[in-house]
């Protein structure tokens, strides 16, 4: 259900969940003792939304998928798309022309995940939800109870439109600073580090927006080479700073949902709030965004020529809108994104 931004409390004042930590917001959208699927996509209520679509004034769209194919080297546990195309005839059909299949991992390339993407040690994800193999194999939303993607297609919820804010920080760093940045450092961008962008472009960040940072990272893989390579086998990748008190700004600041070029959003390798290299399961801005906030995050989207645009405009919000595939029990999918102007 659509929620007043407003009317929900900061971090510090959510309501306590047992056996969870503070700032878990499990049960803040549930309504009509009904449990809530959608975590922090309630904030995008019709005022909302309405008011997004005010930031188109140019009539320009673009798109923000990366190729299904986009990596072109093998990458390890995630299998590249397979496309088959298929003559009708061929097939028997009588006619002349084609269809095609295609398999694919939906976290190959460009993509949301969903709710049930990382889930806690306990096998529970968002508002308590457990998901498994057997559940996630549903052949209907209608007997889907779990936080998956296809429930964005719901007619309370008609996918996502929003107002999006790109931070850029990859041409910031490049160009008001002496810093020497790569997405393949392993930088940490902090909160404060988003605000300066964010001041710098002279966009304000309003509740309800889905915040989209740009790194670079999906251009080096666009076009690898040697020394990248060898910087690739650190695993340590830009993103945003993965720490409690992130979790907390973005949960204060009533942010929809987040995306970025990045593999994972946030920094690898993850680090522990005291500052420790941590296992790639302890992922923190995951587990605070998925499993205790329900925010959805976007990963490898294709951000280049958004930035472009945003540069050559002065303008880096737009409206945002995304349909995600609509299977059922689907945990993550391509985004089909395109933000217009």
């Amino acid at each position: 259900m659509p929620t007043d931004p407003n009317s929900v409390p900061d971090f510090d004042n959510l309501p306590a969940v047992e056996g969870q930590p503070q700032g878990c917001a499990w049960g803040v959208f549930d309504k009509d003792d009904k449990k809530d699927r959608y975590g922090t996509l309630n904030f995008l209520t019709p005022e909302i939304v309405a008011a997004a679509a005010k930031e188109v004034k140019d009539g320009i769209s673009i798109s923000l998928n990366w190729p299904l194919n986009g990596i072109k080297f093998p990458f390890p546990h995630r299998k590249a798309p397979v496309h088959k195309p298929i003559s009708l005839r061929e097939a028997g059909m009588g006619i002349d022309g084609f269809d095609d299949e295609l398999e694919i991992n939906t976290q190959f390339s460009s993509q949301w995940d969903s709710l049930c993407h990382c889930t806690l040690p306990s096998g529970e994800t968002y508002n308590g939800f457990k998901p498994s193999v057997e559940l996630l194999q549903t052949t209907t939303t209608e007997g889907n109870d779990l936080p998956t993607l296809d429930h964005w297609h719901s007619p309370a919820k008609g996918c996502l439109v929003a107002r999006g804010v790109l931070i850029d920080f990859k041409r910031y760093i490049d160009e008001t600073t002496d810093k020497t940045y790569d997405a393949l450092d392993g930088h940490r961008i902090t909160v404060e580090e988003i605000e300066a962008v964010a001041k710098h472009q002279g966009v304000e960040i309003k509740p309800g927006d889905v915040l989209i940072v740009r790194t670079g990272y999906t251009e080096f893989l666009e076009n690898p080479t040697p020394e990248g390579f060898a910087k690739m086998t650190t695993m340590s990748l830009s993103g945003v700073h993965g720490t409690t008190e992130t979790a907390k700004w973005f949960w204060n600041k009533r942010i929809a949902a987040v995306a970025s070029d990045a593999h994972a959003f946030e920094a690898l390798p993850p680090v522990r709030d005291n500052g420790e290299v941590a296992e790639l399961s302890d992922l923190v801005l995951h587990k605070w965004f998925l499993n205790y906030f329900g925010t959805p995050i976007g990963e490898l989207w294709d951000l280049k020529a958004l930035g472009e645009y945003a540069k050559e405009k002065g303008k880096y919000s737009f409206l945002l809108t995304s349909v995600p595939l609509n299977h059922p029990g689907l945990v993550a999918s391509p985004p089909n994104a395109i933000a217009l102007f």
